[in-house]
C-alpha cells in the first residue's frame, strides 16, 4: 500500500521548498565537484562566515513581510563596528559596550518607524536617509580602520564550539537563536499575525481594529535591533571598525529574502527562509572559491539570476491568488467588451 506524502505542495509553501531544493542541488553539485566539500566544516563554515548576515537578513524580513523596506540595516552594522571599535579603544569595558550599541540600533530603528508611521512617508525614503546618516557618521568619527585587540573580544572571537568533526562560534549561536525567536513569534504570537495582516493588506488591518501604528513600529525598532546584533557579530568576526564595511550589504539582506521566499509586496512569507538563502548565496561563493580561477564577482551574477527566478516565481504565485480570489473577473470584463463592440 502506497504512502501519501505528508507534505503537499501549495502556493503557499512552493516558495520555501523551492529554496530548499536551490540549497541541496547547489550543496548536491559542489560536493560532486571538488574533493572535501562535502565535510562538515565546509558545511558549518556556510553558517560561521555569514551568521551576522543571517541576523540581519532575519530582522529585515519582518519589514519586508508587513510591506516596507530597510535601507539602514548594511550601514547601521558599519556604525555598530566603528562604535564598539572606539569605545573600546577608550578603554570602555566590553560589557559596557556591547549593550550601548544594542540600544543605539533600537533606538535608531524607532525613530525610523516613528518617521514612517507618524508622517506617513514611504520606507524606501527614510531608511536611505538612515542608510547615508549611518554611513557617514562611520566617517565623521574615524576614516580609518580601526583594529580591535581588545582581550575579551578576542577571546569570544577565537572561542568555538565543537560539533561532530568540526566546530561553530558564538556568532552562529546567535543567528540560530535569532531564526528560532523569529520563526516563534511569526507562527505563534499576536504580534506575528499582525505583521501577516497588514502585509496582506493595511486598510482592511485597520479595519478589523488590529494596532497597525504599533505593529509597524515595532518591525522596524526589530529591525534596528537586529542589524545592531548583527553588528556585535560581524565586529566579533572582522575585529575591525571600519565605515567601508559591508558596502551595498543591504542588498545582500534583501536578496536573501527574496531567495529565502518572502514576497517583497508583503503578507507572506516563512521566517526560516532569509537563512537558507544567505546559506544558499554561501554555497555559491565557497563553489567559487574551492574552483580558485574564478572572480568573487561570479557570486553576485548568479545571485542575480536566482533574483530574476525567484521573482518570476513570486509573481506567479501572486497571479495565481488574484485570480482565485476573484475567478470572474475575466469573464465579465470579456462580456462588458463584447457589449461595448456591439453598441
Amino acid at each position: 500500500m502506497l504512502m501519501k506524502l505528508p507534505l503537499k505542495i501549495t502556493s503557499s509553501n512552493i516558495t520555501i521548498l523551492a529554496t530548499i531544493l536551490l540549497f541541496i542541488s547547489l550543496y548536491g553539485t559542489g560536493s560532486a565537484m571538488f574533493d572535501s566539500f562535502f565535510s562538515i566544516q565546509v558545511f558549518l563554515n556556510l553558517f560561521v562566515d555569514n551568521a551576522f548576515l543571517i541576523i540581519v537578513a532575519t530582522g529585515l524580513a519582518f519589514v519586508i513581510v508587513t510591506g516596507g523596506i530597510d535601507l539602514s540595516v548594511a550601514s547601521l552594522i558599519a556604525l555598530v563596528s566603528v562604535l564598539s571599535a572606539v569605545m573600546l579603544r577608550a578603554g570602555i569595558h566590553p560589557f559596557v559596550v556591547m549593550p550601548s550599541v544594542l540600544l543605539l540600533g533600537t533606538v535608531f530603528g524607532l525613530l525610523q518607524g516613528f518617521l514612517i508611521c507618524r508622517f506617513h512617508i514611504h520606507p524606501w525614503i527614510v531608511t536611505l536617509g538612515g542608510m547615508f546618516l549611518a554611513r557617514g557618521t562611520c566617517f565623521l568619527i574615524s576614516p580609518e580602520s580601526i583594529v580591535i585587540d581588545n582581550p575579551i573580544y578576542s577571546a569570544i572571537s577565537n572561542f568555538r564550539i565543537p560539533l561532530g568533526d568540526g566546530s561553530i562560534s558564538i556568532g552562529v549561536v546567535i543567528a540560530l537563536v535569532t531564526v528560532a525567536a523569529a520563526v516563534y513569534i511569526s507562527r505563534y504570537t499576536a504580534f506575528g499575525r499582525n505583521v501577516y495582516a497588514i502585509g496582506g493588506n493595511e486598510k482592511s488591518a485597520e479595519l478589523m481594529g488590529l494596532p497597525v501604528y504599533a505593529t509597524k513600529l515595532a518591525v522596524y525598532t526589530l529591525s534596528g535591533f537586529c542589524s545592531a546584533v548583527s553588528g556585535i557579530v560581524f565586529t566579533f568576526y572582522m575585529l575591525s571598525g571600519y565605515g567601508l564595511h559591508l558596502m551595498g550589504g543591504e542588498m545582500d539582506a534583501i536578496a536573501a529574502c527574496v531567495i529565502g521566499g518572502i514576497l517583497l509586496t508583503g503578507g507572506f512569507g516563512y521566517l526560516v527562509g532569509p537563512m537558507l538563502g544567505v546559506l544558499s548565496a554561501g554555497v555559491i561563493q565557497t563553489m567559487i572559491m574551492f574552483q580558485g580561477s574564478l572572480s568573487s564577482w561570479w557570486t553576485k551574477i548568479v545571485i542575480g539570476f536566482l533574483l530574476f527566478a525567484f521573482i518570476a516565481l513570486q509573481r506567479a504565485i501572486v497571479s495565481r491568488r488574484e485570480r482565485k480570489r476573484n475567478p470572474h473577473t475575466p469573464k465579465k470584463n470579456k462580456t462588458t467588451v463584447q457589449n461595448v463592440v456591439q453598441l
